[in-house]
């Protein structure tokens, strides 16, 4: 299971990027003005990049730990 500090790296089509997890959501929650679904069952994860400092959040299924 992931937790808040772990370095984890997520896929996209021309890579893959490096993040911290700083924030484990298990309720729904507004993330740069939108709604985001989570539950205890399905956590969404707020990270940050290791490379450009930019936030994101990721369902755990898309984050592998590094």
């Amino acid at each position: 299971m992931l937790k808040k500090g772990d370095h984890v790296k997520w896929q996209f089509q021309n890579g893959e990027t490096y993040w911290i997890i700083t924030e484990i959501h298990t309720k729904d929650f507004i993330f740069m003005n939108r709604r985001r679904r989570a539950s205890e069952d399905q956590p969404q994860y707020e990270v940050i990049s290791e490379k450009t400092g930019k936030k994101a959040v990721h369902k755990g299924s898309a984050l592998k730990k590094n």
